[in-house]
């Protein structure tokens, strides 16, 4: 009998103990401590361990073993990665920040468990996608995560205004991230090229202390002082009628 796949979230920045209390319910975090979890899967095997330190995990971290699965696993370790979950170990899989396989390549693993008749169990986090929709006042009957668009700043905007229109023509929220460094020059290219009456929500450090949500029309952000973007994750959201 094989074991479970345990999807355990994380917060969404620095923090320390007191930070997961805030964020992660009580079930998540008894679920990470347990010392009946001996096998963990993460993006960076450090941090994965900075984590279960920080939860405080039962079991001594020398004891647990932490393999990495991110986008430069070749798509044959997958299996590997699966096999002792098969023989019936359980695992945690656990997020680098927020919660599991949306816009993360967790969800290959997921999905090979599904394929394999793994029991899947996920535990409630925070979403930075639903936390800035739902704080948006945006559309949450029907929307759209996009993921990174084009760097190239003419096809930024080309894609943007595509994705004005279908929003127009739905009446859906289209919902995308950026690099963070890149944050300003994503919100220049979407006042410039959103039409005026368009809303534009910027949601930065959700969960955090300087957290920052913002909704305007394309016209009242060019004549208002956009918030600081550098360097501070962000999630942007538009809404056109």
């Amino acid at each position: 009998m094989s074991g479970v796949l345990y999807l355990i979230p994380n917060t969404l920045g620095e923090g320390d103990a007191a930070a997961l209390t805030h964020v992660l319910p009580e079930p998540v975090r008894a679920q990470a401590q347990t010392a009946a979890l001996a096998y963990y899967i993460g993006e960076n095997a450090k941090t994965t361990r900075a984590f279960l330190k920080k939860v405080g995990t039962l079991r001594p971290i020398q004891e647990i073993e932490v393999r990495e699965l991110n986008v430069n696993t070749p798509p044959g370790e997958i299996d590997k990665l699966l096999a002792p979950i098969l023989a019936g170990t359980d695992a945690g899989l656990v997020s680098e920040a927020g919660c599991l396989a949306v816009a993360d390549p967790g969800a290959l693993l997921v999905r090979r468990a599904h394929e394999r008749g793994v029991k899947v169990v996920p535990f409630v986090g925070p979403s930075s996608i639903l936390l800035a929709l739902i704080a948006s006042g945006m559309n949450g009957q029907s929307f759209a995560f996009n993921g990174y668009l084009p760097v190239d700043a003419a096809e930024r905007g080309k894609r943007l205004r595509e994705l004005e229109q279908l929003s127009c023509k739905a009446n859906q929220t289209q919902i995308f991230i950026e690099t963070p460094y890149r944050n300003r020059a994503m919100l220049d290219t979407l006042v410039a090229s959103c039409a005026p009456s368009t809303l534009i929500c910027v949601a930065v450090d959700l969960t955090l202390p300087g957290e920052t949500i913002v909704t305007r029309t394309a016209a009242d952000w060019k004549k208002k002082t956009p918030p600081d973007l550098h360097k501070r994750p962000a999630i942007f959201l538009l809404l056109a009628s």
